[in-house]
């Protein structure tokens, strides 16, 4: 049994066709998945899925055998855009899912502080969201999701709204910190290049359906010269010929 196994799975919003149709995925323990796919085909139905804010009609999903019922700490969620809550400052989101739950522990705000050192912010941690860049704001996003060590960790197409540069530079990060703590981790994009630098695998979907998996083989650690090699514009021309193929 995977670390995480979709099995079946299909959802319809009431009045909707299908949006996810029976979707079957497995996702090993510390592995990096992406999911592609045009607007509209279900990406991000199924990561709700997953992370179990919605619930399937048919089929079944499981978390390291247990069906997934409702989001819990074992999962981290990261959103398209950073939603910081812009009365707090930079240490207190972070520690904002431990908040919840009870009055952080010295140990547990040291932790949050050692994350926004690994990700630059260190002297950041009494400021404002307001007084933050894009990036910088994602970043916190991306500390805040982790702050609890989830297993699974799913994210939302949370780079988009960034320039190139602050993009590449949250890819290498996000790569770090989740190496170091062997998070698993299920990505949704647009973007094929992102896809293929960050993911061991990438599937694409098309009108719900999942319709290409494949292994990315181009090598570890990802460092960004990556991107201009002929092995890793061979796999962005796989998976941009599997979405055109699928839309034919």
């Amino acid at each position: 049994m995977s670390f995480l196994d979709i099995d079946n799975v299909s959802f319809t919003y009431p009045g909707w066709p299908p949006v996810v149709r029976a979707v079957d995925w497995r996702i090993d323990e510390g592995e990096f998945h992406c999911l592609v796919g045009r607007s509209g085909c279900g990406k991000t139905t199924l990561l709700k899925l997953a992370a179990g804010l919605l619930q399937p009609d048919t089929g079944r999903i499981r978390l390291r055998g247990r069906q997934l019922l409702a989001p819990g700490p074992q999962l981290g969620f990261v959103f398209q855009s950073p939603t910081l809550l812009d009365w707090h400052r930079v240490i207190d989101n972070v520690l904002l899912p431990v908040s919840l739950q009870h009055p952080p522990t010295p140990e547990e705000i040291d932790q949050a502080r050692q994350l926004l050192e690994l990700l630059g912010l260190a002297d950041y941690s009494g400021h404002f969201p307001r007084q933050l860049s894009g990036g910088q704001q994602s970043r916190v996003a991306l500390a805040r999701a982790l702050v609890l060590e989830p297993a699974l960790l799913l994210m939302d197409e949370p780079f988009a709204a960034l320039d190139a540069i602050t993009r590449g530079e949250l890819q290498d990060d996000l790569l770090q910190m989740c190496s170091l703590r062997r998070t698993t981790v299920l990505f949704v994009t647009h973007d094929i290049a992102e896809a293929v630098y960050l993911g061991d695998r990438v599937a694409v979907m098309d009108r719900g359906r999942i319709v290409e998996n494949m292994e990315v083989d181009v090598g570890k650690p990802r460092l960004p010269a990556l991107r201009y090699g002929a092995s890793f514009n061979r796999h962005c021309e796989r998976v941009r010929a599997a979405m055109d193929l699928a839309t034919a």
